[in-house]
């Protein structure tokens, strides 16, 4: 009975090394159907019964163009996944009779807020998901001390025109004038006085 014992604790204690020693995975970000590929994002290629020219992760390089086996480069920022997927089975067609492909955005790099003033964290934080001024506070940490946390601005850059937001904490808080806790998009800068 003791040695049945100690193997079940044996077996325990390795099967916990084994799962322990496992990579978290992350899950792929929801991204919308008119999501636009920009530089650094990671995607996944995958070819329809052709793991060959199936790529498991590949990065948007600075030029906005991704690598592929037989296609070489091809232009990805600025295109929906569906575009680029559409672009690369046409290029596939010379080598592939009717390829099928998948394009995957793994991890969204290219879209990023940033946050300045009085809070614990001050930076850049990426959009890899729709994000409210709430959510980037609490990602930066919270406030300083000194804060003033009813005088929040949001600068918004879009279209070449500059547009503020005002966001007073101290009211959303409170579940007072939610509508300013607004969702942020790529490139908006959120003022901590």
């Amino acid at each position: 009975m003791k040695i049945l014992v100690a193997a079940f604790f044996i077996l325990l204690l390795n099967t916990s090394v084994v799962l322990s020693n496992q990579a978290p995975s992350s899950p792929a970000p929801d991204v919308p159907e008119a999501f636009v590929i920009g530089l650094e994002d990671v995607l996944s290629v995958g070819v329809w019964k052709e793991p060959d020219l199936s790529v498991k992760e590949v990065v948007v390089r600075p030029d906005g163009k991704i690598s592929l086996p037989l296609i070489s480069d091809i232009q990805a920022s600025g295109l929906t996944p569906k575009q680029l997927q559409d672009r690369i089975a046409e290029k596939l067609k010379e080598f592939v009779a009717s390829p099928t492909v998948t394009v995957s955005v793994l991890k969204i790099a290219s879209q990023s807020v940033s946050i300045v003033g009085q809070v614990a964290r001050p930076g850049s934080y990426f959009l890899g998901s729709p994000m409210t001024v709430l959510e980037l506070l609490a990602r930066a940490g919270g406030f300083r001390e000194e804060a003033n946390a009813k005088k929040i601005a949001i600068v918004r850059k879009e279209n070449g025109k500059t547009s503020y937001f005002s966001f007073n904490y101290k009211e959303v808080s409170k579940g007072r004038n939610l509508q300013q806790n607004i969702v942020l998009k790529n490139g908006d800068v959120v003022i901590v006085p």
